[in-house]
């Protein structure tokens, strides 16, 4: 295989678009891997852990790097292909009103645009803090999508939000919707009475699709970056987002979501939640609800549990302790071979990935992960599954070089065919997140690969049963109902929550599996 780059001087793209080019560049005829980055020193770095080993020498991070690995005669029309998209892409944003001076800073935006009072910044990481800084002296509110930000600036970035009564969310801050509009990863949902405040992309757009799906919506839905409880940064920014929901009159029911937060910051915003005059739903991934609920607090034990009880509460029902019962379909596993007995689980959101391992360690023994429960749970090998194995796909091993998995299905699909390669293998777990930002088409990634599989399945005289969820709304680009007929008509069964679809998993290979205790 041949490799092959350009650098293109003074071009910046957001992180976005730069994965959806990448993701297309990947798929043209001879091409093995594509990627499009900033020419950041980071960025560099990960492509040479990822094997591209290219010398862009003079590159500065204001420039966008294209690299192509593959056969010799494919590289060429790859890297016209992306210069031609780029073009089309700055062409597609031109109007008769855009022929001035684009502004070339915040201050200069602002000036234009002087209602706004967000800023979206998604600049490499090594300056984003300071232009979030900016942002904050301007009296802007922030999304911070860009990673890469250290702890030390992300905690100054939110003290001088603080001072000012603003919010900072992020940094790789992925999903919010604020006054009705998705950015970056989020799901179009309708407007309503439910606010939620996130320390996890995929568990706010699991909530809020789902209050959609149950005939609600949604006030807003604010992100406040992966770290923000932990013990170092306090929860400043889910603290402040509470804040302003409690003080919104159109939200009536408040949800908060996290992955397990250091035990000082959950017991400092559980408190708040108490105080808020409003009910408040916690969803702290891996909590007792029992010993979070009570002062107007009701604790949730899964993403779907949270929304179905904040649905209730606002329609003027008791919410229930736990919505486990919800049947999933009916359906019948396929004849196994005596020994298929585990789950793979392949996982594109992290959140719905350690939601799956705290589900089955309950219920199953011998669960590995990237995202484990329990220490003795690490999957060593992430290249390998043993026993029952669930990876979070977005993991930085997987995504150096790569697009995210939400983008790009490739790394999934190959992981899906090895899987089926092994005789152990009875069910294969899945999720699907549908809106901006998305794969166009996750459909029409994944049919062909669910084919495959069956077909290396049975040339060893095996079946296999996909499970999976689709998360997203019939109002997203990819239409819910489009992709889940597809998905369904080639043989995958899909419930309503990551939740059920674990469970169902479970109960499929009950039986053939140690259980837990």
């Amino acid at each position: 295989m041949a490799t092959a780059f350009k650098v293109v001087p003074k071009e910046y793209r957001d992180s976005v678009s730069l994965m959806q080019l990448s993701a297309l560049l990947a798929k043209l005829p001879g091409v093995e891997q594509a990627s499009a980055v900033m020419a950041t020193e980071n960025n560099l770095a990960l492509l040479t852990e990822a094997g591209f080993g290219v010398s862009a020498t003079g590159a500065s991070a204001a420039d966008l790097l294209i690299v192509v690995r593959g056969e010799q005669s494919a590289l060429a029309g790859a890297i016209e292909e992306a210069l031609k998209n780029l073009t089309r892409q700055a062409d597609s944003g031109a109007t008769q009103e855009s022929a001035a001076p684009k502004p070339r800073s915040i201050q200069m935006a602002l000036a234009e645009a002087g209602t706004a009072r967000m800023a979206l910044i998604s600049t490499p990481g090594e300056y984003a803090a300071a232009e979030a800084m900016k942002a904050l002296h301007l009296g802007l509110n922030v999304m911070l999508f860009s990673d890469n930000v250290s702890e030390d600036e992300e905690l100054r970035l939110k003290r001088e939000a603080s001072k000012r009564d603003l919010i900072v969310m992020g940094p790789d801050c992925g999903t919010a919707i604020i006054n009705g509009v998705p950015l970056a990863f989020a799901n179009v949902v309708k407007r309503g009475p439910i606010g939620a405040v996130g320390a996890s992309g995929t568990g706010l757009q699991q909530v809020t699709v789902l209050v959609d799906r149950l005939g609600l919506g949604v006030s807003q839905a604010i992100g406040t970056g992966g770290r923000d409880l932990h013990a170092k940064i306090g929860g400043i920014s889910m603290s402040k987002g509470l804040k302003d929901l409690a003080a919104d009159p159109m939200t009536r029911v408040i949800v908060l979501i996290s992955k397990p937060p250091a035990a000082e910051v959950a017991e400092r915003i559980l408190s708040e939640a108490r105080k808020a005059g409003k009910p408040v739903v916690v969803n702290f991934l891996g909590a007792d609800p029992r010993k979070i609920s009570g002062g107007g607090v009701h604790g949730a034990r899964t993403l779907e549990d949270a929304a179905r009880a904040a649905v209730d509460i606002a329609r003027g029902e008791l919410p229930r302790q736990s919505y486990g019962d919800v049947p999933p379909p009916l359906v019948g596993l396929p004849p196994l071979g005596p020994g298929q007995r585990y789950i793979r689980g392949l996982y594109s959101g992290g959140t719905f990935c350690y939601e799956a391992a705290l589900l089955l360690d309950e219920r199953l023994a011998d669960v590995y992960s990237n995202t484990p429960v329990r220490a003795q749970g690490q999957l060593e090998d992430l290249w390998r599954s043993h026993h029952h194995t669930l990876i979070d796909l977005g993991d930085d091993v997987f995504t150096r070089g790569r697009p995210h998995p939400m983008i790009d299905f490739r790394l999934r699909n190959e992981r899906i065919a090895k899987e089926a390669e092994d005789p152990e293998t009875a069910v294969i777990l899945l999720d699907v997140v549908l809106g901006y930002g998305s794969n166009a088409n996750p459909s029409g990634e994944l049919v062909p690969a669910l084919r495959r599989a069956r077909e290396i399945a049975a040339r060893g005289n095996r079946n296999l049963a996909f499970v999976g969820y689709v998360c997203g709304t019939e109002g997203d680009p990819q239409g819910l109902d489009l992709q889940s007929n597809a998905l369904t008509q080639a043989g995958m069964v899909l419930t309503q929550s990551n939740a059920q679809a674990v469970r169902l998993a479970a109960s499929m290979v009950s039986g053939r599996a140690p259980g837990r205790g």
